[in-house]
């Protein structure tokens, strides 16, 4: 008997060991993916064990009586990490298959009910020497009935759940055979625990157990690697779509219209009807976000997005070119189909929208033309559909047709190019600065320049009402040289007047950054508001890179050796080589906002970011994310290792008196 018990504590001392040691590499796992579901299934094996070596001390103190002191307490741990391994199986098994994750408030709720039930089942009964039977009925049968009836419960939710893999279906039968196993020993103790047989069995159960635990370890190991390949899948899908698709509403990007754009002419000539090309410009939206804050333009947007998509009238093609203007393509087949178009296209962006406790009413303009009247190929056509928006929104007007008496191309460029010029050398165009905040020192560590223009006649102008015109002048120069003189010189105000050295980051474009007398400028700048080059970081994107990488390797390098930062804006929307993005010398990644959005609730975008922010970090850059509008993005960048974040949950981009009074409370 003595020799029998020594050699169940040995074995339970043992199973201690495998499962601490599968716990451990759950552990591993868990410092590399985050995921919640990993977290709890390592703290199940980690009960696990410790309840194992309580068993393995209560076999191998047997020459105790059961009430005593020592033997009661080794109870009570058996019985409390038995049910808590349970428990944190079963919630990790849930946060696996749904991806969410669990409020600390569930946890704590479900671990007080389990420290309840080893309790009062061990406590019960604990030191009356007399009652060995119903001490026997608690510990043993009714934890054997509930781990039976629960582990059936997730092999039944397992089996009714969609998108099972092979380590799922794995899971399932042996959750299943380890509840029948439970629910059978639970009744077999009740009938039959005065039988011989019983206590052989009991013995059988114990290698039984140990071998069906430890296979259960392996496939939670193998439950990891399928469902993380699985996320790496959708997560690669998830960059295809975003590359044809706009990633905040889900409808066509800009070029993806234009290459939509030709079959839909083709069927128009063959079916000899007209295609109308409408573009959808939302009124005062800029108002709508200074109001009500980012995340209700962004809902507003993918509301249009959804009812342009379902519309009655079934679209050919609908995208969404910039900001909130829309393209609506349209296979004509009668005349009176256009007002009939128009009236409904008005009545479905005007409908109210119910945003949290909020009812917002919006209005669009719409400037539209026809093919093959105004135009040959999809370029020409929404050029010419943008005049005619901009003849409706200068004018007022709900809605206007490109006419070639109503205004030509060339006179609208050459009115826009005279009244930018105008603009610069009138100082209009203005900076806000959006502040970056390092997560590793929760301090101001910069902010990024914006350009406004604070038009005469229309307001303050965000970038995508006038950024695409000076593009299409080709003033992309003149623009960039004014930001960086602003940039600069309030750099060096900021010094004389409140001794404050704050590194302002300035966007340049792909004209600007391939100028051969950049650098030269850049130098005249600094020396002629006495800024020193550290202070100064100017942001490029992927593309701008890789069109002429040689040449861009060329300029960072100089200006790298000039103490001028470096860093590639907008980080995976573009085309970058993993092998040059290496050898380039520049100090920052930033993310784009698309990617950060939904990081908190959707485990593909957190899958993209977290590999991005490995990526970096294993080239030796530091990353900022952009766009983080809520404390669970925050916590989570922070969390995956990111270095920097700005957006308007740390501050909103101010104009410069704004931002002067916030530089002055941090």
């Amino acid at each position: 008997m003595e020799e029998h018990l020594l050699a169940q504590a040995l074995l339970f001392a043992i199973e201690a060991f495998v499962f601490a040691l599968l716990a451990f590499f759950l552990w591993i796992y868990y410092q590399g993916l985050g995921r919640q579901y990993v977290k709890l299934w390592m703290l199940s094996l980690l009960a696990l064990s410790v309840s194992s070596v309580a068993v393995s001390l209560q076999n191998y103190y047997y020459a105790l009586p059961q009430t005593h002191i020592i033997s009661v307490v080794l109870e009570v741990f058996e019985q409390v990490f038995r049910y808590l391994h349970l428990v944190l199986l079963l919630f990790g098994l849930y946060c696996a298959k749904t991806q969410r994750s669990l409020a600390g408030k569930e946890l704590f709720w479900a671990t007080s009910l389990v420290l309840l039930l080893g309790g009062l089942a061990t406590l019960l009964y604990a030191f009356e020497q007399r009652d060995v039977f119903n001490r026997f009925y608690l510990r043993v049968s009714l934890q054997t009935f509930v781990f039976g009836c629960s582990l059936l419960g997730a092999s039944f939710y397992l089996l009714f759940s969609p998108k099972q893999h092979f380590s799922s279906k794995i899971l399932m039968w042996l959750l299943f055979l380890m509840g029948a196993r439970y629910l059978l020993f639970s009744f077999a103790s009740i009938i039959a625990i005065t039988e011989d047989w019983f206590g052989e069995l009991s013995t059988m159960m114990v290698f039984i157990d140990f071998g069906a635990n430890s296979i259960l370890g392996f496939t939670m190991l193998i439950w990891m690697q399928g469902a993380e390949r699985n996320a790496a899948l959708v997560a690669m899908s998830q960059i295809q779509y975003l590359g044809k698709h706009d990633s905040l509403t889900g409808v066509l990007n800009r070029e993806q219209v234009i290459e939509k754009l030709p079959l839909a002419m083709t069927m128009a000539l063959e079916k000899n009807n007209k295609l109308s090309i409408f573009l959808l410009d939302i009124k005062h939206f800029k108002f709508i976000n200074d109001t009500y804050g980012l995340k209700a333009g962004d809902y507003l947007l993918g509301e249009i997005a959804k009812r342009l998509n379902n519309s009655i009238l079934l679209p050919q093609v609908v995208g969404r070119l910039s900001g909130d203007s829309f393209v609506f393509v349209l296979d004509i087949q009668r005349a009176h189909m256009l007002d009939m178009a128009l009236d409904h296209l008005h009545e479905l962006i005007s409908r109210p929208y119910r945003y949290q406790d909020h009812e917002i009413s919006i209005s669009c303009s719409i400037g539209y033309c026809f093919f093959p009247e105004h135009g040959e190929n999809a370029e020409e056509l929404l050029q010419n559909a943008n005049m005619a928006l901009f003849e409706a929104e200068s004018h007022n007007k709900p809605s206007v047709e490109f006419d070639e008496s109503m205004q030509s191309q060339g006179r609208y460029y050459l009115l826009m190019e005279k009244e930018i010029r105008n603009a610069l050398a009138a100082d209009e165009f203005v900076l806000y600065f959006q502040p970056q905040l390092n997560l590793l020192t929760n301090r101001l560590e910069g902010v990024e320049a914006l350009v406004r223009w604070q038009h005469p006649e229309k307001g303050l102008l965000t970038p995508d009402k006038f950024l695409p015109d000076i593009e299409k002048l080709g003033l992309n120069s003149e623009l960039d040289g004014y930001v960086l003189n602003k940039a600069c010189q309030t750099i060096g105000e900021w010094y004389e007047r409140y001794h404050r050295r704050i590194v302002i980051a300035v966007n340049i474009t792909a004209v600007e950054f391939q100028d051969p007398e950049l650098v030269d400028k850049i130098q005249a700048l600094l020396f002629e508001h006495n800024v020193p080059s550290s202070f100064l970081e100017l942001e490029i994107t992927e593309n701008m890179v890789m069109t002429d990488i040689n040449s861009a390797m060329g300029t960072i390098v100089t200006l790298q050796s000039m103490g001028i930062k470096v860093s590639i804006d907008d980080f995976g929307t573009g085309y970058s080589s993993l092998v040059y993005l290496r050898k380039l010398p520049i100090d920052k990644i930033k993310i784009d906002r698309s990617f950060i959005t939904e990081v908190a609730s959707n485990d593909s975008d957190l899958t993209i970011v977290k590999s991005m922010v490995e990526l970096s970090h294993g080239l030796g850059k530091r990353v900022l994310a952009e766009g983080v509008e809520t404390v669970e993005q925050l916590n989570l960048l922070r969390h995956i290792g990111c270095d920097a974040v700005q957006g308007y949950f740390i501050k909103k981009p101010l104009p410069e008196d704004e931002f002067v009074q916030y530089l002055k409370r941090r």
